[in-house]
C-alpha cells in the first residue's frame, strides 16, 4: 500500500479562501495527499494568501522564512518537501515571490487550482512552476467532488461558490485585478453541490462570491437566474435547514433577493451590507456607486420584508481626504442602522489600485482615533444585541463539541455561538434555547425539557442605538 503523503494548508482572509482551501484538499486527495495540522511534518504546505489587508506581502515572506526552516530539516531527514503559494498575493505577484522566495517550488492563482497535480509534477521534474494567468473560462470549469467521509469530517455547515470575480472596481480594492471578472456557476450544478452535501450531513450552506448578490448563472430554463431565484430553488431541497450568502454589494440588491427573505424560513434573516463609509463624497472617491441614503433605503427594503433581520457591514476609516466631519457622517449612519455586527479596518493602501494614487492622506494618529470611536461604537451595539437575548428562547443549530467537558456549541439565525450542557447527538440538529446569560460574545443556555413544546422567540431588536 501507498504511504498517503501529506498536506498542510494554511488560509489568509476570506471566506472564499476558506472553499478554495478545500477545492484544493479535493483536488490533491486524488493524488494520494491527506491533510495535517502540522506543517512540519508534511510533504507539501500550501500558503493560501489574501491580499485584502495591509502588509499581506509581508506576512507571506514571513511565513515562508519560517517554513525554509522546515524544509531543510525535512532535507535532512532525507524527506522532500515541496512549498506553494497560492491565493490572491499569488496571483499579484507571482514573479516577485519566485524572485524572493527560492524556497518556494509552486505560485498558483486562484483561476487554477485545479492544475496543481501538473504543476507538482513539473517542479518534481524541471523545477520551479509559476501559473497565474487569468484563464477565465477555468474559473469553475473544474470544482472537485469531496469524498462522502470527507464531507462528513468537516461538519455539518458548508461553503459553496456560486460566483466569483467583481466589476465593481471600488478604489481602494484589489479582488478586480486578482480574481478577475464576474462569472456565475450554472445552478445546475449548484444544485449538485448542494444536494451532494446535504445527502452526506451538511445542515447550513453559505453561498459564497466576492459579490455574491450579482449572481447571474444559467438557469435549467436557458434564462440567468439571480441569487433570490437560486436561494428558493435550493431551499427544496431535502436536508438543508439553513441558507446564508455572502458578501453582498448594495447596488445588487434586488427584488427577488427580498423576496426570498420574506418567503424563504430557510434563509437567515442576517445579511452582510458592507457599506464602507456615511459619507457621500468618501463613497464617490471609492466608487462604490451609491450614496449613503440609498445605503439606507436597501436597508429599510429588507426590514419590511422581514422584521426580525439583522445586519453586518464593514468600514474603512481614513480613506484619503476624509475629514471629521466626514467621519462623523459614518458613525451617524451606524447609529442610525443599528448593527448585529461589523468589520473595521483603517485605510491601507493596495498596490495597483485608484486610492493608493490619491495624494491627500489621514495621519496615522488621527486613523487610530477614528477607528477607536468607530469600534466602540460597534461593540456597544453588538453588546446590546446579544444581551438583548437573554431570557429569550431562540433557534441553535448545534456544530460541535465546545472546549468545556460536556458542553455543546452552535449558532443563532444571527451566528451567535451559543453553549448548552448536552449529550452530543444533538450535533446536527435545530433545537430551542433557552437564553440565560451572556460570556463575551457567547450566548448561555439550556434546551428546555420538553424541547418539542418549546417554541422559539423571533422578536429580537435588530434597530439598536449608541
Amino acid at each position: 500500500m501507498t504511504t498517503p503523503r501529506k498536506l498542510h494548508i494554511k488560509s489568509y482572509g476570506c471566506q472564499m479562501n476558506v472553499y478554495d482551501a478545500q477545492r484544493m484538499v479535493d483536488t490533491l486527495a486524488v493524488e494520494g495527499f491527506v491533510e495535517t495540522a502540522n506543517a512540519e511534518e508534511a510533504d507539501l504546505v500550501i500558503l493560501n494568501t489574501c491580499h485584502i489587508r495591509e502588509k499581506a506581502s509581508e506576512k507571506v515572506y514571513s511565513e515562508l522564512g519560517r517554513l525554509r526552516v522546515a524544509k531543510d530539516e525535512a532535507a535532512r531527514q532525507g524527506r522532500e518537501m515541496k512549498i506553494a503559494v497560492a491565493g490572491c498575493v499569488a496571483q499579484a505577484e507571482g514573479e516577485e515571490i519566485i524572485h524572493r522566495a527560492p524556497t518556494v517550488d509552486i505560485v498558483v492563482g486562484p483561476q487554477s487550482y485545479h492544475h496543481l497535480p501538473q504543476l507538482l509534477k513539473h517542479a518534481k521534474e524541471h523545477g520551479r512552476a509559476l501559473e497565474t494567468e487569468f484563464p477565465i473560462e477555468d474559473k469553475f470549469v473544474f470544482v472537485p467532488q469531496p469524498k462522502p467521509d470527507a464531507i462528513r469530517s468537516r461538519g455539518i455547515s458548508a461553503f459553496v461558490t456560486v460566483q466569483e470575480g467583481c466589476d465593481k472596481f471600488c478604489t481602494f480594492c484589489v479582488v478586480p485585478y486578482t480574481r478577475g471578472a464576474e462569472v456565475s456557476r450554472p445552478v445546475a450544478k449548484i444544485i449538485d453541490d448542494v444536494t451532494r452535501l446535504a445527502e452526506n450531513g451538511v445542515r447550513e450552506i453559505t453561498l459564497i462570491g466576492q459579490n455574491v448578490n450579482a449572481y447571474h448563472g444559467e438557469g435549467p430554463d436557458g434564462c440567468a437566474w439571480p441569487l433570490g431565484k437560486l436561494l428558493q430553488r435550493l431551499a427544496v431541497i431535502p436536508g438543508v435547514a439553513r441558507l446564508r450568502y455572502s458578501t453582498s454589494h448594495p447596488r445588487d440588491v434586488d427584488d427577488s433577493l427580498i423576496e426570498a427573505h420574506r418567503d424563504l424560513p430557510a434563509l437567515m434573516p442576517f445579511v452582510h451590507l458592507p457599506v464602507q463609509s456615511g459619507a457621500d463624497r468618501i463613497l464617490a472617491a471609492m466608487n462604490r456607486k451609491h450614496t449613503a441614503d440609498e445605503y439606507r433605503r436597501v436597508i429599510d427594503r429588507f426590514r419590511s420584508a422581514r422584521q426580525d433581520i439583522a445586519f453586518s457591514s464593514d468600514f474603512i476609516v481614513g480613506f484619503p481626504g476624509e475629514t471629521e466631519r466626514e467621519f462623523c457622517a459614518t458613525l451617524a449612519l451606524v447609529t442610525q442602522i443599528g448593527y448585529a455586527a461589523a468589520y473595521s479596518f483603517k485605510y491601507s493602501p493596495r498596490p495597483g489600485t485608484p486610492a493608493a494614487e490619491m495624494r491627500e492622506t489621514v495621519s496615522a494618529a488621527e486613523m487610530d482615533e477614528r477607528l477607536g470611536r468607530l469600534q466602540e461604537l460597534i461593540d456597544s451595539q453588538q453588546s446590546a444585541f446579544n444581551r438583548a437575548a437573554i431570557g429569550t428562547t431562540v433557534d441553535v443549530l448545534f456544530e460541535r463539541a465546545a472546549r468545556n467537558p460536556g458542553q455543546i456549541v452552535g449558532r443563532t439565525a444571527y451566528l451567535q455561538p451559543a453553549h448548552v450542557m448536552a449529550p452530543s447527538d444533538i450535533i446536527g440538529r435545530i433545537l430551542p434555547v433557552k437564553i440565560g446569560s451572556l460570556e463575551r460574545y457567547s450566548l448561555i443556555g439550556e434546551l428546555p425539557t420538553s424541547p418539542l413544546l418549546a417554541t422559539p422567540s423571533r422578536n429580537l431588536p435588530t434597530t439598536i442605538g449608541a
